[in-house]
């Protein structure tokens, strides 16, 4: 039991602890502790990483591949899936495909499954016009009569081949053009949080280039949240934070959700803003982060938080600003929709500070990670992967000792 909590991110003051002190996300954790210790037969988990941190999600995969006996999963952590599975099964138009492999490799059969679909389709296509032209030539023929009739029999009796959804990741995102920051849009010197006599963390010093993406990682409530409220003005703290010069910034989080208009609809709501080229792909773009037919023309109040929190990362690809602040953007879109904003993001000239529990997200897009914790705010001048192999969490040694 012991070796459970602590492994998703309890401490042991935690253990005496009554379940009402704990916010919605730790007594999730709680939850998913007192499900895996009973050791079912099968285990069925929907998004079970959405609340959970790093270190969290690393000792949660070492169980499930250790000592789980069945998993079924539904999540759009692809790191977490190509970690544990062995299976993946596909739902689209009515349909239900099943691969007996991981999610990476599902991803290029899948691929070669459409292209299949897609020739398949251009040739029975050529087949229907090519009879039906031969139908509107004999029709009025005598001598033709049966071979007409026969051919009709044939398409109305024919399987359309139908071709799956096209991926919407081909969608190119670029955002507004902006002003150039200075050379330091962020700079922190000393900086101490507490609420009460709560200690959050203490002298953080950091220093962020114009460019730069960084990446904020630690436990819950180590102070990720707290240190960017701080950035924003949000709350009070000791020591110095400075602004650099015209820095316009972007801040997503998930309470942004609550500061869209709920009179305007889905689409209102984005081509009220919108502007150049990408008016015209309004619809495009809605569609890519699962706003599809109907969906657009809904009023915003009548949404839900998920789709709100959708709706309002939309509206922030938009806005010209330099410096974008990302609390947790993935927690609430596909696996695709995730793709498609890394690659705005990447393509992002500005700098950006992401908050993410996403190992495949930061992969490739955060080149330096910020650690929170014991207090404190560590520089690592390394991506994700260099960071968690040189924490050596994919072995969970710390967990582990810490467990001692």
């Amino acid at each position: 039991v012991e070796k459970a909590l602590l492994g998703l991110g309890f401490l042991r003051t935690d253990f005496t602890r009554k379940t009402s002190e704990f916010s919605g996300g730790w007594r999730m954790r709680i939850e998913l502790a007192k499900i895996l210790l009973q050791n079912p037969d099968l285990i069925l988990l929907d998004e079970p990483t959405n609340h959970l941190d790093i270190e969290s999600i690393q000792w949660l995969e070492d169980f499930l591949m250790n000592s789980a006996k069945a998993v079924i999963v539904i999540s759009h952590d692809r790191t977490f899936v190509d970690n544990i599975t062995n299976r993946t099964i596909e739902i689209t138009m009515g349909r239900i495909y099943d691969y007996k492999v991981n999610y990476s490799h599902y991803l290029q059969l899948r691929k070669e499954r459409q292209e299949q679909q897609q020739k398949q389709f251009v040739e029975q296509q050529r087949f229907i016009a090519d009879t039906m032209e031969f139908v509107d030539r004999f029709k009025g023929t005598y001598s033709k009569t049966l071979q007409v009739q026969s051919r009709v029999k044939m398409l109305e009796k024919l399987d359309i081949v139908e071709v799956d959804e096209v991926d919407t990741s081909a969608l190119h995102l670029k955002f507004p053009p902006a002003p150039r920051s200075g050379n330091y849009p962020v700079i922190v010197e000393d900086l101490t949080k507490t609420y009460g006599d709560h200690l959050v963390f203490k002298d953080a010093r950091l220093t962020i280039e114009r460019g730069e993406k960084v990446a904020f990682v630690g436990k819950n409530g180590e102070g990720k949240s707290t240190l960017v409220k701080a950035i924003m003005g949000e709350i009070d703290f000791e020591g110095e934070m400075k602004l650099g010069h015209n820095s316009m910034i972007g801040y997503f989080a998930q309470n942004q959700a609550a500061l869209l208009d709920g009179d305007l609809t889905v689409f209102q709501t984005i081509d009220n803003i919108a502007v150049g080229e990408i008016r015209a792909k309004i619809k495009d773009l809605l569609g890519a982060f699962m706003f599809g037919g109907d969906d657009i023309n809904k009023k915003v109040n009548v949404l839900s938080g998920g789709e709100r929190t959708r709706l309002a990362m939309v509206k922030l690809l938009l806005e010209p600003v330099n410096l974008l602040i990302l609390d947790e953007p993935t927690n609430h879109l596909d696996l695709k929709t995730k793709d498609i904003l890394k690659d705005a993001l990447k393509a992002f000239e500005g700098t950006i500070i992401l908050i993410s529990h996403d190992r495949d997200f930061l992969n490739g897009l955060a080149e330096k990670v910020f650690e929170f914790g014991n207090k404190r705010v560590t520089e690592h001048f390394e991506d994700i992967n260099g960071f968690l192999r040189n924490k050596k969490l994919e072995n969970l040694k710390e967990i582990e000792r810490k467990g001692k």
